[in-house]
């Protein structure tokens, strides 16, 4: 939905199943609608859409597409954002760390990234930016060598050569925006500086870098990280790098007592992938591939070894009130939106994020996921309203 100062507001539909895009189509005429009779049923109603690669290909078919632009139009709907992170299956099976492959060292990553730029540049409304969010580079454990860093700086430069052209052919402004993720090639605002530091030795004096690539800059990710907003993403700006899209989500925090110890074993699944990073008194952080191996470390240690907080890579719904044990990570989120009030010129493209709804306990589901969707837009409105953004 449009806001105000030029801002847009839309939910990730990769909440929902679909990795063709007839099922993906189907989730937008069932539930996105409901979604938006709920939240704004008399204005223009932002879709945040999620493409797999083969529904990138079904959508490319020129009668396809022109029936999805129409029913856009007919339902009072728009685009503005792609979530290009996922690139196959990401409901229902094991997703874990293939949801990195193919990365950025790959062709495939490449094609499927511009094909996106082509379909965004023909749904995009006029005078309103385009956006595709994709995995920071790579997960580090795939890639221990510098060959492959190369490979990814040299393909990302294909993809901004590419959005630069298709920005010119259709008039529209596009960036991509490289998503920091805990374990990743990026998940910190220093390694994704000095990640942008070496792109821009290699590329001098190029303005399409600064124009057509920056971060998709998830409040979940980096509160998991214990960074700050505050600093992070003055950072990020200051040394010149395009705050693509903000993700608003909210992770898990918990004191690893034996209470949160057996709660938490409701958030493991085989699914996704839930990196953990704990943080000692001396501020010394560790980060455990995934929840089991942080929960069977907490049964090997005594109680007196352990940090006293841990954050969790596990995007909880932003309305919830957090319940004991658990605390979330809002606070980030908040001071993510603080930082707009401040800068709204500065990033246009608010997206939630709220993926897990198929893998969240019980107790966290007790409203169908088109309710739970309406209630995350209310709790976020009010929070902008509060700062002038809506």
């Amino acid at each position: 939905m449009k806001l105000h100062h030029g801002l847009h507001l839309a939910y990730c539909t990769n909440v929902h199943r679909g990795e063709s895009w007839r099922e993906t189509f189907h989730s937008l005429q069932t539930h996105a609608l409901a979604v938006r009779d709920q939240v704004c049923a008399q204005k223009p109603f932002a879709i945040g859409l999620r493409l797999s690669e083969n529904a990138a290909m079904d959508l490319s078919d020129p009668a396809t597409l022109l029936e999805f632009q129409r029913w856009l139009g007919k339902n009072a709907c728009y685009v503005f954002t792609i979530n290009g992170f996922p690139y196959g299956n990401f409901h229902g099976t094991r997703v874990k760390e293939n949801v990195y492959r193919p990365d950025w060292t790959s062709p495939e990553r490449v094609a499927y990234t511009n094909l996106l730029f082509d379909l965004l540049a023909q749904l995009v409304p006029p005078g309103v930016e385009g956006s595709v969010s994709t995995l920071p580079g790579s997960f580090k454990e795939f890639h221990p060598n510098t060959e492959a860093l190369q490979a990814i700086r040299r393909n990302l430069w294909r993809t901004v050569e590419h959005i630069a052209h298709v920005s010119r052919q259709s008039g529209r402004t596009l960036h991509l925006g490289l998503e920091p993720e805990p374990l990743c090639l990026l998940e910190t605002s220093g390694e994704t500086i000095h990640f942008f530091d070496h792109l821009r030795a290699e590329h001098p004096n190029d303005d399409r870098l600064a124009a057509h690539l920056g971060v998709n800059y998830d409040t979940c990710h980096f509160a998991v990280e214990f960074e700050e907003a505050h600093h992070a993403l003055p950072a990020l700006v200051n040394h010149g790098i395009k705050i693509s899209k903000l993700h608003l989500s909210s992770a898990l925090k918990v004191s690893p007592t034996p209470a949160a110890h057996d709660a938490l074993r409701k958030f493991s699944d085989e699914v996704y992938l839930h990196q953990v990073v704990t943080r000692d008194a001396a501020g010394h952080r560790t980060i455990y591939r995934d929840l089991p191996e942080a929960l069977n470390y907490q049964l090997s240690t005594n109680d007196s070894q352990l940090a006293p907080e841990w954050r969790v890579h596990f995007h909880v719904p932003l309305h919830a009130p957090a319940a004991p044990p658990f605390q979330n990570t809002n606070d980030h989120l908040l001071g993510a939106f603080d930082w707009l009030a401040a800068n709204p010129h500065l990033c246009s493209h608010l997206e939630m994020e709220t993926y897990t709804w198929e893998v969240l306990p019980p107790e966290l589901k007790t409203q169908s996921v088109v309710d739970q969707l309406a209630q995350e837009y209310a709790w976020t409105l009010t929070q902008l309203t509060a700062r002038g953004l809506a």
